[in-house]
């Protein structure tokens, strides 16, 4: 058994839908859950629905909900069979979204989250349920399983937390009858319910967490990730068109990507695979021949200190200076209650005598953070930063890497560097405007030797995690 996820951009035309059919197809004889994210930019459009209707733009809320219809339609009626009983599926989406869309305008700032996590669930309800009838004409015999009744997460609307006792009570009694009675189970990513039966979602990305958390509930043998590109790359090939693939990592080294700014996986995708010992593969749909990315969870060492370069935009850099209060007891402590308490999450840390600076990526609590932390220090803070990480196993044991970073960096302004404590990774903030030349520099820097001309042998002493 394994599980299959696909993401927005691989469901984005008619032929991608038919497409993906085909590699299920291929695949049917492992047994395949089938995870989906909602077809190309549905939740970003809904998103901007949900928007205009809080700005009381209801007119134009639901004529972008129109424009939404008749694109899905486009896109999903050539692959499929019976279409008038697609046109009434999606006519009873666009009534409830309609529905969703009038509370909204009305709602208060509390229960805007639950009505929008019951709006753009939507998405992924009508893909999921256009996979299983496109897998359906492909000759397969597939059932649409409502995620819904699976996946049950705590209420923290927007981005809640998967509960896995009862999650996985429900996928092995609901689910794993149909795959072992020959079904192909077509579920959506990134929606679930609350305990009460409250709609939820997983928050940005979440179609891979489900993917993980539905192969670890089930002890699949692999859970792939499909995407448009072939695997993980040693950089962003935007901004580094020379990137490689890297052929094998460990659980560690992906979540430090993922966390970072690698764009293939969600930050939590791995973590239900790691306490199962599942291994994750990533993979191209557009290029099904490819072999991808293997996730394993633990490497025996290979010849590359570095693996990748993540790089992750939209930085705002703190900076606490306390003459009087840096050593005295408790004071870090109070500084990071500070953003426990705005669940605000901390990415790099960097500390002097007299002064802590740290990074975050979400602002929308900035203002009252800051004045709290005032209270005990001086407060300054920079936006337009971006945070550059390289990671690899090897970096723990090997002498010389920051050498070989500020050499390649020193043209560039460095804000922050830091090593994180699992040794994994070295990180440096730089102004955004630096970062193409951080990271083209840095990549040059570390892989231009690589040879990359065959692949390794079976022979070879590090088949297994190599680049």
């Amino acid at each position: 058994m394994i599980v299959m996820k696909f993401g927005g951009s691989s469901l984005s035309t008619s032929d991608a839908l038919a497409r993906v059919a085909g590699v299920i197809a291929e695949r049917v004889s492992r047994m395949p859950v089938v995870v989906v994210s909602a077809i190309g930019k549905t939740t970003d459009r809904l998103l901007a629905a949900v928007a205009q209707a809080a700005d009381g733009r209801q007119g134009e809320a639901r004529r972008s909900v129109a424009a939404l219809r008749d694109d899905l339609r486009d896109t999903a009626a050539p692959v499929l069979s019976d279409v008038p009983a697609f046109d009434t599926l999606l006519d009873r989406h666009v009534e409830d979204i309609e529905r969703l869309l009038t509370e909204l305008q009305a709602a208060d700032d509390a229960a805007r989250p639950a009505l929008t996590d019951a709006l753009v669930s939507h998405g992924e309800r009508i893909s999921s349920q256009v996979m299983a009838r496109v897998l359906r004409r492909h000759g397969l015999d597939s059932v649409h399983v409502d995620v819904r009744d699976v996946l049950v997460t705590d209420d923290r609307f927007t981005e809640a937390a998967p509960l896995f006792g009862p999650t996985n009570d429900r996928l092995r009694a609901l689910v794993r009858p149909l795959v072992e009675g020959g079904r192909v189970v077509v579920m959506g990513g990134f929606i679930a319910r609350t305990a009460d039966g409250r709609p939820s979602t997983l928050g940005r990305g979440g179609s891979d967490f489900t993917a993980s958390i539905v192969g670890a509930g089930l002890g699949v043998a692999e859970i792939q990730i499909w995407t448009d590109v072939d695997g993980i790359m040693t950089a962003d090939p935007s901004v580094v068109p020379e990137a490689r693939r890297v052929r094998q990592l460990s659980f560690a080294e992906a979540s430090e990507l993922a966390y970072f700014g690698a764009r293939v996986l969600h930050p939590s995708t791995v973590l239900p695979a790691i306490e199962r010992n599942i291994p994750v593969r990533v993979l191209n749909s557009m290029k099904p021949e490819v072999e991808g990315t293997l996730i394993l969870s633990q490497c025996p060492p290979s010849g590359s200190t570095v693996k990748s370069i993540a790089s992750k935009e939209g930085i705002t850099v703190i900076d606490i200076r306390s003459t009087r209060m840096l050593m005295a007891h408790g004071f870090l402590a109070a500084i990071f209650e500070v953003f426990d308490r705005y669940r605000t999450a901390v990415d790099v840390v960097s500390t002097s005598e007299i002064g802590v600076s740290v990074t975050i990526d979400r602002t929308d609590r900035l203002a009252d953070i800051t004045a709290e932390l005032r209270r005990v220090a001086d407060v300054s803070h920079e936006s337009g930063q971006a945070i550059v990480c390289l990671v690899g196993d090897a970096i723990r044991h090997t002498p010389g890497v920051a050498a070989t970073v500020f050499t390649a960096l020193e043209a560039i302004n460095v804000r922050m560097i830091s090593q994180g404590g699992s040794r994994t990774n070295i990180s440096v903030v730089v102004d955004e405007r630096d970062l193409p030349a951080a990271v083209a520099a840095l990549h040059h820097a570390l892989f231009a030797d690589l040879d990359t001309s065959s692949e390794p042998s079976v022979h070879s002493r590090t088949t297994a995690c190599e680049r």
